[in-house]
C-alpha cells in the first residue's frame, strides 16, 4: 500500500466522494472537469495502488480537452508534455498545453532542478500527477487530490473496473473543479 500525500481540504468542506462503476463512468467524470474553466491552469494529485486507474482516468480528461494523437504513461519518461490545440477552454487559436507526470521512479531529488521540472510547473496550464508523494518538498500547491481505488464491494468478474473516488480541494480552484463535479 501506498503513502498518500495529506493536504487539509479547503474551509467549507472541500470534499466529493463518489464511485465509477465502469469505464464509462470515469469518462463522464473527466468530461465534467474538463468543461471547468479551473482546469486549465491547475495542478491534480492522482493517488492509487498500481493499476487503480490514474492513467486511464488521465487519458479521458485528456481527450476531452482535446488532445489527439497517442495518450502514454508517464512512468519511464516521468514527464509526458501533451498540448490540447482544439481545447474549447481556450481562445481560437491558442493550445492549452498540459503535463503528466508520474514520480513512481523519482529517487533524487537533484532530478527536480535537474530536469526543469520547477519552470514546468511554474508555467500556465494543466499539471497531473501520479505519486506525488515522491516529490513531496518539491512541488508546489495541488489544487485537488483524486484518490482513486479499486471497489472492494465490486463482485462483478465481468465489471471489475469499478472505482471508488474521492476528491479533495485544497485551493479555490480545487474547489471551483469540485463544484463542476456536483453540477
Amino acid at each position: 500500500m501506498q503513502t498518500r500525500v495529506h493536504a487539509a481540504p479547503i474551509v467549507g468542506s472541500g470534499v466529493w466522494h463518489g464511485r465509477w462503476p465502469h469505464e464509462e463512468a470515469t469518462q463522464a467524470f473527466a468530461q465534467r472537469l474538463a468543461a471547468c474553466p479551473a482546469v486549465a491552469h491547475a495542478t491534480l494529485a492522482l493517488q492509487g495502488d498500481l493499476g487503480a486507474g490514474k492513467t486511464t482516468f488521465v487519458r479521458h480528461l485528456l481527450r476531452a480537452l482535446g488532445v489527439r494523437g497517442r495518450i502514454k504513461s508517464p512512468t519511464y519518461a516521468v514527464v509526458e508534455p501533451h498540448s490540447a490545440i482544439d481545447c474549447p477552454l481556450m481562445p481560437p487559436g491558442e493550445a492549452l498545453s498540459i503535463w503528466h507526470f508520474d514520480f513512481y521512479r523519482f529517487t533524487d531529488p537533484r532530478e527536480w532542478e535537474d530536469a526543469g521540472f520547477r519552470e514546468l510547473f511554474g508555467s500556465p496550464g494543466l499539471k497531473l500527477v501520479e505519486w506525488p508523494e515522491r516529490a513531496a518538498g518539491f512541488m508546489p500547491a495541488i489544487d485537488l487530490t483524486l484518490d482513486i481505488d479499486p471497489d472492494p464491494m465490486n463482485t462483478d468478474p465481468e465489471h471489475d473496473g469499478s472505482r471508488l473516488v474521492r476528491a479533495t480541494a485544497h485551493t479555490p480552484a480545487g474547489q471551483r473543479l469540485l463544484e463542476a463535479l456536483a453540477g
